[in-house]
């Protein structure tokens, strides 16, 4: 009867457990969800950006007098190799005119063996739709080629609006699926019948999310859209909970529905973290349980020893429940360290979530501009017959458009870009030549002491430059109420690193350090002006680069601003 408290107290503790871990698994798992949706919310922003990249060129291309007079009969000669030109610039799979009946009459591959010229693709839904005055949009494998594309279509018109033909072009989405498999990430766009065009896992391409009904089936053996792939069904299964089963594993599973033509994106990611984070929250619980017991234990003990005579036997029986007493307690202070450490993990998982979502976001709202305006040069281009120097200057900032935005869709992993030979120099006149005409606006001085000869460092250009334009938009916003605004940039080299130093005469830092400056969404501007990314994103790109970044008020007011870099070679190296 003794042993029954002992085995009730057993049960207690086994039933709060697992009720612990349940619950501790449901706050991990909504975390993981949190994390899943923002990166489901890039994912999409991707695929929606190479959707609407060019939807605009062929519209572009239909006004084209070559097209139109090939269309009504001129020679295939100058528009063959101006096609070819276009897709070569564009980075298009091809581009290619028809007829009324369907029949290619000049293509950008005409050189190809597998040329499109000569072939009919009036079967396609794309040349369909499009001579019908609508925009033609399809995903299928080539019927010439046999390789998957995305088709974009528009009629071609006379001088009398009368269709003469339908101007196409194919792009090629091997890239943009490429970029999945090697994320290591479960991902999959499927089309509006479900059969999963894209995906990170090669096995899943060409099989339907639900069988195909008699209908699709006859629809897309019209269309010749899978030819060659017996689009059987995915092995998969939606549970409940955002959860779903795929090849034979469970995973957390979300679904983007609102993409263009009825397409859906389905994210999946394993729930191993939440139930790690699970297991150590209760394994926490069962050793305070235990510690607890203890010292009840040698409570106890002392009660019963008061009103006996303590024993040799007794006192070291004490003395050793007393050293496994500070062995517990020692345990429990690690596992405290190791829970600490764990809601910093979540915490800085919980920030880089956020920093996606807002990522995303940037990437949606400026790719559709970004493609009007690549398209548009493209329109200037075709009018003037060539580039001209303001087209090339326009179109540079546009390529500089794209790579920060691309800087942005994959904020949350590691770039491939290798390193190259960068001329400080040279990135601190490009970064002034991009914010000049907010230095022009403001009436900021601006002193520059740069060496004659160039200061090489190991880096990416692009980023680099990213770094110095953010701190002097910080330097210019900081003077903002000063009367007589001045920055000063100085560049210097010592043995073996080169320093880059900003000065403002502006507000200062204040109490504020660095390191609480470099954290996400910490700003010293007023609310609305600025969300506090550019010294967190500055100072990951400065490590990236082996430097330091440091910073400290300016006697006299203001802020210095000073950024190292090791040294790639000697100037006097770089002028032999």
């Amino acid at each position: 009867m003794r042993s029954m408290p002992y085995i009730v107290g057993f049960f207690g503790a086994a039933v709060a457990s697992l009720g612990l871990y349940l619950i501790s698994y449901q706050y991990f798992l909504s975390e993981e969800h949190s994390k899943v949706l923002g990166r489901l919310s890039l994912y999409k922003s991707s695929v929606k950006a190479e959707l609407e990249r060019f939807s605009h060129l062929t519209y572009v291309l239909s006004k084209d007098p070559f097209v139109i007079g090939t269309a009504e009969g001129d020679g295939t000669g100058t528009l063959n190799r101006r096609l070819e030109d276009f897709a070569a610039q564009a980075g298009l799979d091809a581009i290619y005119l028809m007829d009324k009946n369907g029949i290619t009459i000049s293509a950008s591959n005409y050189r190809d063996v597998g040329s499109f010229v000569g072939q009919n693709y009036a079967f396609r839904p794309y040349f369909q739709n499009a001579l019908s005055g609508e925009q033609g949009q399809f995903y299928a494998i080539g019927a010439t080629t046999g390789l998957p594309g995305y088709f974009i279509a528009n009629v071609v018109l006379n001088d009398a609006a009368a269709p003469t033909g339908v101007i196409a072009i194919k792009i090629d989405f091997s890239d943009l699926q490429e970029s999945w498999r090697n994320s290591g990430e479960q991902v999959l766009l499927a089309n509006e019948d479900g059969v999963v065009l894209l995906s990170s896992d090669p096995d899943w391409q060409y099989r339907v999310l639900n069988p195909l009904s008699d209908q699709q089936q006859e629809r897309i053996r019209k269309a010749r859209q899978f030819t060659g792939h017996k689009l059987d069904p995915l092995d998969w299964i939606e549970l409940p909970g955002n959860q779903a089963r795929i090849s034979g594993a469970k995973r957390l599973h979300l679904a983007a529905t609102d993409l263009p033509h009825g397409w859906s994106l389905h994210y999946f990611a394993s729930d191993d973290r939440a139930v790690a984070r699970s297991w150590l929250v209760t394994a926490l619980f069962v050793l305070l349980a235990g510690v607890a017991f203890i010292f009840l234990q040698i409570q106890r003990t002392r009660r019963v020893g008061a009103a006996l005579a303590r024993s040799e036997q007794e006192e070291a029986q004490l003395r050793q429940a007393n050293e496994r007493l500070a062995i517990e307690i020692d345990d429990r202070k690690t596992a405290e360290r190791r829970l600490k450490r764990t809601q910093g993990e979540l915490e800085r998982a919980s920030r880089l979530a956020a920093l996606g979502q807002l990522s995303a976001s940037v990437t949606h709202e400026l790719g559709q501009p970004i493609a009007a305006m690549r398209n548009h040069l493209v329109a200037a281009e075709i009018g003037t017959s060539g580039q001209t120097s303001l087209t090339q200057k326009v179109g540079s900032l546009v390529d500089r458009m794209e790579g920060i935005t691309r800087q942005l869709r994959f904020f949350a992993r590691s770039e491939n870009e290798p390193f190259d030979n960068v001329d400080l120099c040279n990135s601190v006149r490009a970064a002034l030549a991009l914010v000049d005409p907010n230095i022009e606006q403001a009436k900021v001085e601006v002193s520059l002491d740069v060496p004659a000869n160039p200061v090489l460092i190991r880096g990416i250009a692009l980023r680099v430059e990213q770094v110095i334009t953010n701190l002097l938009r910080n330097a210019m916003d900081a003077t903002d109420e000063t009367s007589a605004p001045e920055i000063r940039i100085a560049v210097t080299v010592s043995k073996d690193q080169a320093t880059l130093e900003i000065q403002d005469n502006g507000h200062g830092l204040g109490e504020a350090t660095l390191a609480e400056l470099q954290e996400p969404f910490v700003t010293t501007r007023e609310s609305g002006r600025g969300m506090g990314l550019g010294l967190a994103i500055s100072a990951s790109i400065v490590k990236d680069h082996d430097g330091t970044m440091t910073a400290r008020n300016r006697n006299g007011g203001g802020t210095v601003f000073c950024v190292t870099f090791p040294i790639a070679s000697r100037p006097e190296e770089a002028n032999e």
